[in-house]
C-alpha cells in the first residue's frame, strides 16, 4: 500500500515519456524565477552547487524514473538561476545623470517618429543615443556611458539625421523611476536588463558634432562657460575615442537607415494612422501611433497586430513558399527533378529572417523564427515536424540566452498563445477534419470563420490573465474583433505592404501601398467599432505576481501533458486568474517622490498633491486600482462622492464618513478613519513643514502621513513624510483592525542590481586610469 502510490505516479510519467522533455524550459524558468525573487543578491554558489549535486543524482539514479526526473530538475533550475545572475551581472552599472540641463553628445542608434499631440501637428521624434559624453567640465576625460538614453526631440526641430550620426544636444534627463507603489511595474528592472541609463527632453534644437569633438566645449550651442560656471578645456582625440568607437555598435547602423527610409516612404504614400500601422507591420516602427487608435486596438483585442509576432511571420513565410513553390512548379523540367517543396520551405526560411531583421529582431518574431526553422529542418530531413517541442526548443534557447525575457509580458503571451492553440488544435483535430470533410464551398466558409473564431478564443483566453496583470483589463469582445481583422490582414494587408517593399526600388510603392492603407483603414474602422461597445474594456485590479506565476504553471501543466491529469492544471489557473480580485489592495499610498498621495474610497480613487512626474503616477495607480481618480478636497471643495458643508471652512466628508478634509480649522489637512484606525493625512503644504498641526488634531492618530518634512509636527505619532519616501521608495498603507500595516517599494524590492539608490542615483562614471 506504502509504494501504491509511487508506483501509480510513475506509471503516469511512463505513460507520457513522450513530453517530459517539454517540462526541461519550465525547470529554467523556475530556476530564473528563484534568482530574481530574493530581496538581496543571492550567491551563484547556489546555482554551482545544485549543477554539482545534480550530476550524482542522475548518475546514481539513471536506472529509475524518479532519478533521473529529480536530477534532471534540479540542473534546469541551477541552469536557469545562473543564467539569470550572469545576465545581471554582465549588464554595465546604471551611470550617474546629471540633474541640471547638460549639453550631450552621442551616436545615433534609431529615431523613432511620435505620434502627434494635435491635429496638423507633424509630431515629434525620439532619438536613442549610444557612446553619451556630457559636455562639462566635471565629465572631463571621462568614458561614454555604457549605457543607451533615449531623447525626446522638440516639436520644431528639423534636423534631417539618421542611425550613425553624431548629435549634439542640450537636453534634461532623468533616471529611470521608481515603482509608483510596491509590486507595480518595475522600470528600473527593464532599464538594467535593457541596457538604459534613462530618458530625457531636449531644451533646444539637435546639431551635428564632429566626430572628434567628444569632449569639446558647448560653444557650438552657447558660447561661453558651461552649466558650472567654468570654462572647459578643448579635446584632442586620444584612447576614450577609440573606446567610444568600440561601445558603438555599427552592425545594425545600414539596417537602421533601411528601416526608417521604408517607413518614410510608407508614410509619404498613407499618412496619418494608416501609413503608421502600416509602418508597424512592415518594418517594426509603432511610435507614430496616435495613443487614440492605440487605444482602441487595446479595447478590442486586436493589439497583437500591432506588435511583430508569429502571425506576421507566418503570413510572410506562407507567402514566400506559396510564390516560391508555384513559380518552380510551373516549368514541367523543375517540377519533375527537383525537390521543389523543400526549395520552397528553405526560401520561406530566408524570407522569414529577413521580415524579422527589417521589423527590429523583436522577441515574439525571433520565438517564432526558431520554431520555423526547426519546422523547415524536419520537412528537409523527413521527419515530423514536432511543433510543441519547436517551441520548448525556442522557449530553452531564450531563456538560456536572455533569462529576463521571462518576465517580459512579450515573452509570457507570445508562449502562452501559441502553446494554447497548439494543443487546442492537438485535441479538435478531428472532429475539425469531420466538420470540413468534402462540403460545399459555403460549408467550407463555415469552417474557415469557425477556425478563426477558435483561434481567436484559444490564443485570447490563455492571455487574458497575462493581459490582466500587465495592462489591467479584459477586453470580452476579442473574437469579433479579430474575425474581420486577421483575414484583413493576412489575405490583403501583408501582401500588398511586401509587395509595396519590392517596388520601393523602382519609386512605384504607391501601387500596392495605397490598397494596403485601404485594408489598414478597414481594420482600424472594425477596432473603434468594437472599441466603442459598452463594457468593451473592463478594469481589473493589480495582479500579485504569485496570482500571475500560479496561472502560467497550471497552463503548462494543462497543455504539455495529454492524459486526463491533465485537467488538474485547472485548478491553478482559476485561482491565478481571480488572484487580483481577491488581494486586498493599500487603503493609501506615497507616491516615490513624495509628492503625490492617493487614498482608496470605494469605488474611486482619490488623489491629492503635486509630483513631477503626476502623469505617469495618476495612470499607474488608477491601472493599479482599477478605479476612477478624483481630486481629494483638502480645503473643503466639492469633489465627486464628498459631502460639503454650508459654509467651506467647515470641511467635507465621504458619504460614509470615513474621509473628512479642512476640519478644525487646519488646510490642507485630512483625517482617514477606518477599520478602526486613524491616519492623519497632510496633503498640501506650502511652508514645508515649518506649520507645525496642533497636538490637538494629532491626537488619537495612528499614523501621520505627510507630503512635506514632518519636523516637529505631531511628535510621538508614527510618520510617512518625505524624507521617508526619500529613503524608501513609495509607501503602501493598509488599515486593518489588527493594526496598521505599512510597506516600502525598498523593503518590497529590497537591494538588487537594478534598485538604484536613494533619490535615483547612480554609480558616477569615473575616468579610466591609465592601466585600464
Amino acid at each position: 500500500m506504502k509504494r501504491a502510490l509511487p508506483d501509480r505516479l510513475q506509471a503516469r510519467l511512463l505513460s507520457e515519456r513522450h513530453r517530459l522533455p517539454l517540462w526541461l524550459p519550465v525547470g529554467l524558468a523556475a530556476g530564473v524565477l528563484a534568482w530574481f525573487q530574493p530581496r538581496y543578491e543571492p550567491s551563484p554558489w547556489l546555482a554551482l552547487a545544485g549543477l554539482i549535486l545534480s550530476l550524482p543524482i542522475l548518475i546514481a539514479g539513471w536506472w529509475r524514473l524518479s532519478g533521473r526526473l529529480a536530477g534532471s530538475a534540479l540542473l534546469c533550475v541551477s541552469l536557469g538561476f545562473l543564467a539569470a545572475w550572469t545576465e545581471g551581472h554582465r549588464a554595465p552599472p546604471m551611470p550617474e545623470l546629471p540633474r541640471r540641463a547638460v549639453v550631450l553628445t552621442g551616436y545615433v542608434l534609431s529615431v523613432e517618429q511620435l505620434p502627434s499631440r494635435a491635429e496638423g501637428d507633424p509630431g515629434s521624434r525620439r532619438v536613442t543615443l549610444s557612446g553619451v559624453r556630457f559636455m562639462t567640465w566635471l565629465d572631463a576625460g571621462m568614458a561614454p556611458l555604457r549605457r543607451d538614453l533615449k531623447i525626446r526631440l522638440r516639436d520644431d526641430d528639423g534636423l534631417v539625421f539618421g542611425p550613425g550620426d553624431r548629435l549634439r544636444i542640450r537636453a534634461l534627463l532623468s533616471p529611470p523611476p521608481f515603482p509608483v507603489m510596491p509590486g507595480a511595474r518595475d522600470l528600473q528592472r527593464e532599464a538594467w536588463f535593457g541596457g538604459l541609463a534613462g530618458t530625457g527632453r531636449a531644451l533646444g534644437a539637435a546639431a551635428f558634432a564632429p566626430a572628434d569633438d567628444g569632449l569639446a566645449t558647448a560653444s557650438g550651442l552657447s558660447s561661453g562657460p558651461d552649466e558650472a560656471g567654468r570654462h572647459a578645456e578643448p579635446h584632442t582625440p586620444d584612447a576614450d575615442d577609440e573606446t567610444t568607437r568600440r561601445n558603438t555598435p555599427t552592425d545594425h547602423w545600414p539596417v537602421e537607415r533601411l528601416r526608417e527610409s521604408i517607413a518614410a516612404r510608407i508614410m509619404s504614400v498613407l499618412p496619418g494612422t494608416d501609413g503608421a500601422i502600416g509602418a508597424t507591420l512592415l518594418v517594426g516602427q509603432s511610435g507614430a501611433i496616435p495613443a487614440p487608435d492605440r487605444d482602441a486596438f487595446a479595447a478590442s483585442g486586436l493589439s497583437h497586430l500591432l506588435a511583430v509576432a508569429g502571425l506576421h511571420l507566418g503570413i510572410v513565410v506562407g507567402l514566400v513558399v506559396a510564390v516560391t513553390r508555384y513559380g518552380l512548379v510551373s516549368v514541367e523540367w523543375i517540377a519533375l527533378r527537383w525537390p521543389c517543396k523543400e526549395i520552397a520551405a528553405i526560401a520561406g526560411l530566408l524570407g522569414g529572417a529577413v521580415y524579422v531583421v527589417m521589423t527590429g529582431l523583436h522577441l515574439p518574431a525571433l520565438r517564432s523564427l526558431v520554431m520555423a526553422a526547426l519546422v523547415v529542418l524536419a520537412l528537409v530531413t523527413g521527419r515530423r515536424a514536432a511543433s510543441m517541442r519547436g517551441l520548448a526548443v525556442a522557449a530553452t534557447l531564450l531563456l538560456l540566452t536572455g533569462p529576463s525575457v521571462l518576465l517580459d509580458v512579450p515573452f509570457q503571451m507570445s508562449f502562452a498563445a501559441v502553446m494554447a492553440l497548439i494543443v487546442g488544435y492537438e485535441v479538435l483535430r478531428l472532429p475539425l477534419m469531420r466538420l470540413h470533410g468534402e462540403g460545399r464551398l459555403s460549408r467550407r466558409f463555415l469552417v474557415h470563420v469557425l477556425m478563426l473564431a477558435l483561434t481567436s478564443l484559444l490564443a485570447g483566453t490563455a492571455t487574458l490573465p497575462v493581459s490582466m496583470a500587465h495592462f489591467g483589463e479584459i477586453q470580452p469582445f476579442f473574437v469579433v474583433a479579430n474575425l474581420m481583422a486577421v483575414p484583413l490582414t493576412a489575405l490583403w494587408v501583408m501582401p500588398a505592404g511586401l509587395a509595396g517593399v519590392l517596388l520601393v526600388p523602382f519609386h512605384l510603392e504607391a501601387l500596392a501601398f495605397v490598397p494596403m492603407g485601404w485594408g489598414i483603414h478597414a481594420i482600424v474602422w472594425s477596432a473603434r467599432e468594437v472599441a466603442s461597445w459598452p463594457a468593451a474594456r473592463i478594469a481589473v485590479p493589480m495582479t500579485p505576481g504569485p496570482g500571475l506565476a500560479l496561472f502560467l504553471f497550471g497552463l503548462c501543466w494543462l497543455c504539455l501533458w495529454t492524459r486526463r491529469w491533465r485537467l488538474l492544471g485547472l485548478a491553478p489557473m482559476l485561482a491565478g486568474f481571480v488572484s487580483p480580485f481577491i488581494m486586498p489592495l493599500p487603503d493609501l499610498v506615497v507616491a516615490p517622490d513624495g509628492g503625490l498621495v492617493a487614498v482608496r474610497d470605494g469605488e474611486q480613487l482619490l488623489l491629492a498633491g503635486h509630483s513631477r512626474d503626476a502623469w505617469f503616477e495618476r495612470d499607474a495607480l488608477a491601472q493599479a486600482f482599477a478605479r476612477p481618480l478624483a481630486d481629494l478636497p483638502v480645503n473643503g471643495v466639492q469633489a465627486d462622492g464628498m459631502q460639503t458643508g454650508e459654509e467651506q471652512d467647515a470641511g467635507s466628508e465621504t458619504k460614509d464618513g470615513e474621509i473628512s478634509c479642512g476640519e478644525d480649522g487646519v488646510k490642507g489637512v485630512c483625517v482617514i478613519s477606518r477599520a478602526g484606525r486613524s491616519v492623519l493625512l497632510r496633503a498640501e503644504d506650502r511652508s514645508d513643514g515649518n506649520d507645525l498641526i496642533p497636538d490637538s488634531v494629532c491626537a488619537g492618530m495612528d499614523l501621520f502621513v505627510t507630503v512635506t518634512p514632518a519636523r516637529r509636527s505631531c511628535a510621538g505619532v508614527r510618520t510617512v513624510d518625505r524624507f521617508t519616501v526619500w529613503r524608501e521608495g513609495a509607501q503602501a498603507v493598509w488599515l486593518r483592525r489588527d493594526g496598521i500595516r505599512v510597506l516600502s517599494d525598498r523593503a518590497w524590492s529590497g537591494e538588487r542590481l537594478w534598485v538604484m539608490r536613494p533619490g535615483g542615483h547612480g554609480i558616477p562614471n569615473l575616468p579610466l586610469a591609465q592601466e585600464e
